[in-house]
Protein backbone atom coordinates (compact mmCIF):
# COMPACT_ATOMS: atom_id res chain seq x y z
CA UNK A 1 0.00 0.00 0.00
CA UNK A 2 2.79 2.33 0.65
CA UNK A 3 4.64 1.68 -2.60
CA UNK A 4 1.16 2.59 -4.50
CA UNK A 5 0.41 5.76 -2.58
CA UNK A 6 4.18 6.56 -3.32
CA UNK A 7 3.61 5.96 -7.31
CA UNK A 8 0.37 7.63 -7.03
CA UNK A 9 2.10 10.89 -5.52
CA UNK A 10 4.69 10.92 -8.31
CA UNK A 11 2.70 10.43 -10.88
CA UNK A 12 0.16 13.68 -9.64
CA UNK A 13 3.89 15.67 -9.18
CA UNK A 14 4.65 14.90 -13.05
CA UNK A 15 1.28 15.72 -14.22
CA UNK A 16 1.71 18.76 -12.22
CA UNK A 17 4.52 19.62 -13.45
CA UNK A 18 4.18 19.14 -17.16
CA UNK A 19 0.73 21.22 -16.83
CA UNK A 20 3.16 24.19 -15.15
CA UNK A 21 6.04 23.81 -18.07
CA UNK A 22 2.87 23.86 -20.79
CA UNK A 23 1.40 27.02 -18.91
CA UNK A 24 4.64 28.73 -18.89
CA UNK A 25 5.45 28.26 -22.79
CA UNK A 26 1.82 29.09 -23.92
CA UNK A 27 1.64 32.14 -22.13
CA UNK A 28 5.04 33.54 -23.31
CA UNK A 29 4.06 32.70 -26.67
CA UNK A 30 1.03 35.07 -26.27
CA UNK A 31 3.15 37.78 -25.31
CA UNK A 32 5.26 37.55 -28.15
CA UNK A 33 1.89 37.94 -30.01
CA UNK A 34 1.18 41.19 -28.09
CA UNK A 35 3.77 43.05 -28.55
CA UNK A 36 3.79 42.64 -32.85
CA UNK A 37 6.52 44.45 -34.89
CA UNK A 38 4.65 47.64 -36.04
CA UNK A 39 4.02 46.96 -40.08
CA UNK A 40 6.00 50.25 -41.54
CA UNK A 41 6.08 51.76 -45.06
CA UNK A 42 8.44 54.40 -46.75
CA UNK A 43 7.10 56.44 -50.06
CA UNK A 44 8.56 59.85 -51.96
CA UNK A 45 11.85 59.13 -50.88
CA UNK A 46 14.16 61.25 -53.10
CA UNK A 47 17.84 63.26 -52.64
CA UNK A 48 18.27 66.33 -54.22
CA UNK A 49 21.17 66.75 -56.23
CA UNK A 50 24.39 67.65 -54.16
CA UNK A 51 26.11 71.07 -54.38
CA UNK A 52 29.21 69.32 -53.66
CA UNK A 53 30.64 65.64 -52.05
CA UNK A 54 30.38 67.35 -48.10
CA UNK A 55 26.98 66.61 -47.67
CA UNK A 56 23.57 65.67 -48.82
CA UNK A 57 19.83 65.65 -47.39
CA UNK A 58 17.44 63.08 -47.42
CA UNK A 59 13.64 63.08 -47.49
CA UNK A 60 10.99 60.68 -47.21
CA UNK A 61 7.51 59.74 -45.69
CA UNK A 62 7.53 56.82 -43.59
CA UNK A 63 4.11 55.46 -42.41
CA UNK A 64 3.14 53.21 -39.99
CA UNK A 65 0.08 51.18 -40.31
CA UNK A 66 -0.16 49.57 -37.19
CA UNK A 67 -1.15 49.52 -33.49
CA UNK A 68 2.45 49.67 -32.14
CA UNK A 69 4.23 52.76 -32.20
CA UNK A 70 8.30 53.44 -33.69
CA UNK A 71 11.14 54.88 -33.55
CA UNK A 72 14.00 55.56 -36.75
CA UNK A 73 16.78 55.20 -35.23
CA UNK A 74 19.53 54.97 -37.82
CA UNK A 75 20.45 54.72 -41.41
CA UNK A 76 23.44 53.15 -43.67
CA UNK A 77 23.95 53.77 -47.05
CA UNK A 78 27.26 52.88 -49.40
CA UNK A 79 27.25 56.62 -50.18
CA UNK A 80 28.83 57.91 -46.77
CA UNK A 81 29.63 56.21 -43.54
CA UNK A 82 28.40 59.12 -41.65
CA UNK A 83 24.03 59.57 -41.86
CA UNK A 84 22.42 61.62 -39.23
CA UNK A 85 18.57 62.32 -38.60
CA UNK A 86 18.26 65.38 -37.90
CA UNK A 87 15.10 67.32 -36.57
CA UNK A 88 14.41 71.08 -37.44
CA UNK A 89 12.41 73.11 -34.67
CA UNK A 90 12.72 77.27 -34.44
CA UNK A 91 14.13 77.01 -37.76
CA UNK A 92 17.22 75.51 -35.87
CA UNK A 93 18.82 72.36 -36.89
CA UNK A 94 20.05 69.84 -34.43
CA UNK A 95 21.33 66.18 -34.85
CA UNK A 96 19.05 63.65 -32.47
CA UNK A 97 19.40 60.03 -31.71
CA UNK A 98 15.77 59.23 -33.50
CA UNK A 99 12.37 60.36 -34.58
CA UNK A 100 9.08 59.20 -33.51
CA UNK A 101 7.14 57.15 -35.88
CA UNK A 102 3.45 57.33 -34.36
CA UNK A 103 0.79 54.37 -34.28
CA UNK A 104 -1.45 54.47 -37.39
CA UNK A 105 0.64 57.69 -38.54
CA UNK A 106 3.72 58.75 -40.31
CA UNK A 107 6.80 60.36 -39.95
CA UNK A 108 7.61 62.61 -43.06
CA UNK A 109 11.22 64.12 -43.52
CA UNK A 110 10.73 67.13 -45.63
CA UNK A 111 12.60 70.53 -46.53
CA UNK A 112 12.32 73.24 -43.42
CA UNK A 113 11.65 69.87 -41.01
CA UNK A 114 13.29 66.70 -40.15
CA UNK A 115 15.42 64.72 -42.75
CA UNK A 116 18.02 62.92 -42.85
CA UNK A 117 21.76 64.12 -43.66
CA UNK A 118 24.32 62.19 -45.42
CA UNK A 119 27.77 64.02 -44.01
CA UNK A 120 31.52 62.97 -46.21
CA UNK A 121 30.32 61.68 -49.43
CA UNK A 122 31.79 59.14 -51.18
CA UNK A 123 30.81 60.42 -54.31
CA UNK A 124 28.20 63.30 -55.80
CA UNK A 125 25.63 61.76 -57.07
CA UNK A 126 23.77 63.20 -60.24
CA UNK A 127 19.64 63.67 -61.14
CA UNK A 128 18.60 60.31 -62.68
CA UNK A 129 21.22 58.17 -59.90
CA UNK A 130 19.49 55.85 -57.27
CA UNK A 131 21.04 56.09 -53.31
CA UNK A 132 20.31 52.98 -51.38
CA UNK A 133 19.21 53.51 -47.79
CA UNK A 134 18.86 51.09 -45.57
CA UNK A 135 16.56 52.23 -42.33
CA UNK A 136 16.46 51.10 -38.85
CA UNK A 137 13.87 51.17 -36.16
CA UNK A 138 13.73 50.56 -32.87
CA UNK A 139 11.21 47.66 -32.97
CA UNK A 140 10.43 47.12 -36.74
CA UNK A 141 12.76 45.20 -39.51
CA UNK A 142 15.19 47.45 -41.00
CA UNK A 143 13.41 48.47 -44.67
CA UNK A 144 15.78 49.30 -47.75
CA UNK A 145 14.83 51.89 -50.27
CA UNK A 146 16.61 53.23 -53.27
CA UNK A 147 16.44 57.80 -52.86
CA UNK A 148 15.79 59.47 -56.13
CA UNK A 149 18.54 62.27 -56.46
CA UNK A 150 15.90 65.18 -58.16
CA UNK A 151 17.09 68.39 -58.80
CA UNK A 152 18.08 70.94 -56.53
CA UNK A 153 14.59 72.80 -56.73
CA UNK A 154 12.56 69.32 -56.07
CA UNK A 155 10.27 70.05 -53.12
CA UNK A 156 8.67 66.23 -53.52
CA UNK A 157 4.98 65.41 -53.24
CA UNK A 158 4.47 65.02 -50.20
CA UNK A 159 4.85 68.31 -48.94
CA UNK A 160 2.29 69.83 -51.77
CA UNK A 161 -0.25 67.02 -51.16
CA UNK A 162 -1.21 67.81 -46.80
Amino acid sequence: MNARTTRALAATLSLTAALAISGCSSESGGATSDSAKPTLTVSGAFMPEPVDDKMAGAFMVVTNDSKTPDKLTGLTSPLSDDLQIHETKDQKMRQVSSLDVPANGRLSLERGGSHVMFMGLKSKPKVGDKVKVELKFEKADPITIELDVKDRTYTGQSSSAH
